[in-house]
């Protein structure tokens, strides 16, 4: 990974990089393309954004978000066991980022405190939504076709044993995750990555409590829930589980089952067996020295036990309420965000003492305000017992950067990454060499310490005056993306959103066109959006009902790939042996060297059955598969 600039855009970002073994096998790459353009869809607040992806001097790369931060395993290493408000807000955090990823049908299969990073202002980033590492990882992460699976430490018992997955097992991941920031520790270690997998499969983790007794019973059945061996006990979906860790931080009842009562209590029962007459009598003599009971004194003694009863519930009872010299049960009121003073008063009125913690890092809530109640509402206790609080500590401190001399987009951009507001106030243009939309001073003055959340005034430069759009060309020739985002800032406008399409007789990285069009009169500081040549693109030939060689010639002779799986059980007979499915439209233009998948029908005794895909390629590649035999 490597922090880079684009040059277009003028921003930092990440760049990961296949490593050079692999890029000369064409199946990998188009693999790694295809990976990145599934994350490139997912936009949220906490999954690190996917720019683009490509290739230079054979070198293939993703350009990502840059996230000034710390990976979470880091934090873990130094910090933990993190506090239970803290660590279920993290959590909170990644559940909304799996969410959404399942929702657009992508499973993360790798949740694990290295794919999470925090900034300063504590904001979280999931990141390598899809992109797998097929080869060269690390000794504890396991592979199946060719496909990272998930690492070890972190992976559900389904990924253990090889058997489908969907989003209960990130579910799962994120439990194993939660357990470790709260107890310090991951819930199962082994010597080999398959020592770990068979405990995921076949042992209970030790109960986070046992390990950190400061760990709430409400955040210990949150984490047992999420990490329940078979899918269906779990949380449904991410978005539960991020619901019932918000009740948690909130102080609210939440939904997952207590450890204890997950185990089936019976109450013991008296089994009546019967006797013979002559076994009774015998029995009855020894134990009244040869005189048999009568009746009356059986009744006699079921009212003496039936007595000890009563006054054993009344006692206990009655000692719960107060009498028999006992301490009265008492309800603990709900402190929840309260100001800690305030809380402190209330539960003194109720006959609790009280001890408070202050939580470190951006909470969100004002210094001073109640976050976590243990025990809490509606808990009944004995008016003695101490009330632990968690109360919000002052807001982290940070330094004003210096953001004047750079676009106001640019600023923004960076007041927002540590988690300083920006607030944007324009003055006119006083100088030439003043650019419209540039940031000439700023308020508090840069290298000033202030809050987390603080609010930083930009004053920007407004121009009175239209500029035309430029040309891009030169003596008739498209100039190149670069050239023509520099003609434009010059100009004193801003670069737009660039899009590329395949073009014929535009160079590849030229410009095509630009909205609005060259010589449009506009004000300074506008946009201007390019589209730039993606060079010639290909046309997919038509190939249904062509045969195996014939359908692999007619890809080959236009400069494309493909990969080929049979259509077992084809309806049709006449598609026996035949192209019958192939993924692109015939017509559809596609870039050079595109996989192009295509299925050959295969007849199974003149009936239709399920179509299943048994992958053929022209390529072959040795894989592993851990498989962990199931629970018996």
């Amino acid at each position: 990974m490597y922090l880079a600039r684009d040059l277009l855009l003028d921003r930092p970002v990440a760049l990961k990089v296949l490593i050079a073994e692999l890029s000369s096998d064409r199946s990998f790459v188009e693999r790694f393309r295809r990976e990145a353009q599934a994350a490139a869809n997912l936009s949220h607040p906490n999954i690190v954004q996917v720019f683009d992806w490509g290739e230079s001097e054979s070198t293939y790369f993703i350009v990502m978000e840059y996230v000034d931060g710390e990976p979470l395993s880091s934090i873990i290493r130094t910090q933990a066991p993190l506090s239970p408000i803290q660590a279920a807000t993290i959590a909170i955090d990644i559940a909304k980022a799996l969410s959404y990823a399942h929702r657009h049908g992508v499973v993360h299969r790798d949740v694990k405190p290295g794919n999470v990073l925090i900034t300063a202002d504590g904001h979280v980033k999931v990141t390598d939504f899809g992109i797998a590492r097929a080869i060269g990882g690390s000794d504890d992460q396991i592979t199946q076709t060719g496909l990272v699976m998930g690492t070890a430490t972190y992976f559900s018992p389904e990924q253990a044993q090889g058997l489908e997955v969907d989003g209960r097992s990130d579910v799962y991941s994120l439990g194993v995750v939660l357990y470790e920031m709260a107890t310090g520790k991951p819930p199962f270690v082994g010597e080999t990555p398959v020592a770990i997998a068979y405990q995921h499969v076949r042992e209970q983790p030790l109960a986070p409590r046992v390990v950190n007794p400061d760990i709430p019973a409400a955040l210990e059945a949150i984490i047992l829930q999420a990490m329940a061996k078979l899918p269906a006990e779990r949380y449904a979906t991410a978005e539960d589980f991020r619901a019932d860790l918000d009740r948690f931080v909130r102080g609210q009842t939440v939904l997952a089952i207590p450890p204890q009562a997950r185990l089936t209590h019976s109450v013991p029962q008296t089994t009546m067996i019967p006797e013979t007459p002559a076994a009774h009598d015998e029995q009855t003599t020894k134990n009244t020295g040869g005189r048999i009971p009568s009746t009356t004194g059986r009744w006699l003694a079921a009212g003496l036990v039936l007595v000890l009863a009563i006054a054993l519930v009344v006692g206990v009872g009655g000692r719960q309420l107060g009498y028999f010299g006992g301490k009265k049960y008492v309800t603990i009121p709900d402190v929840m965000f309260m100001n800690v003073t305030k809380a402190r008063s209330v539960l003194a009125a109720h006959g609790f003492r009280s001890s408070v913690e202050t939580v470190s890092g951006s909470t969100g809530r004002a210094q001073g305000t109640v976050l976590t109640e243990s025990p809490g509402y509606p808990t009944s206790i004995r008016g003695s017992t101490t009330i632990h609080l968690g109360v919000a500590g002052a807001p982290p401190k940070v330094y004003v950067p210096s953001v004047t001399d750079i676009t106001a987009s640019l600023a923004i951009s960076t007041l927002e990454q540590l988690g300083l507001k920006a607030k944007k106030d324009f003055v006119k243009q006083s100088t030439p060499s003043q650019t419209q939309g540039e940031v000439i001073r700023q308020k508090p003055k840069a290298n000033r310490s202030v809050s987390a959340g603080s609010t930083v005034t930009i004053y920007i430069v407004r121009g009175n005056k239209n500029v035309d759009v430029p040309s891009f060309l030169v003596d008739g020739i498209p100039e190149s993306a670069v050239s023509a985002a520099a003609a434009i800032t010059k100009a004193g406008l801003n670069v737009g959103p660039v899009t590329s399409q395949f073009s014929s007789t535009i160079p590849t990285g030229d410009v095509i066109s630009s909205a609005p069009p060259s010589g449009t009169p506009l004000l300074q500081g506008k946009s201007v959006s390019l589209t730039v040549s993606e060079g010639p693109g290909v046309t997919v030939p038509y190939l249904y009902g062509a045969g195996l060689a014939t359908a692999e010639a007619d890809l080959t002779s236009v400069g494309l790939n493909y990969f080929v799986g049979r259509l077992i059980g084809t309806s049709n007979p006449l598609e026996n042996g035949t192209v019958a499915y192939q993924q692109y439209a015939p017509g559809t233009v596609v870039a050079p060297d595109t996989v192009v998948k295509i299925r050959i029908g295969v007849t199974v005794g003149g009936a239709s059955t399920t179509s299943t895909t048994t992958p053929v390629t022209s390529t072959s590649t040795t894989t592993t598969t851990l498989v962990v035999p199931p629970t018996t």
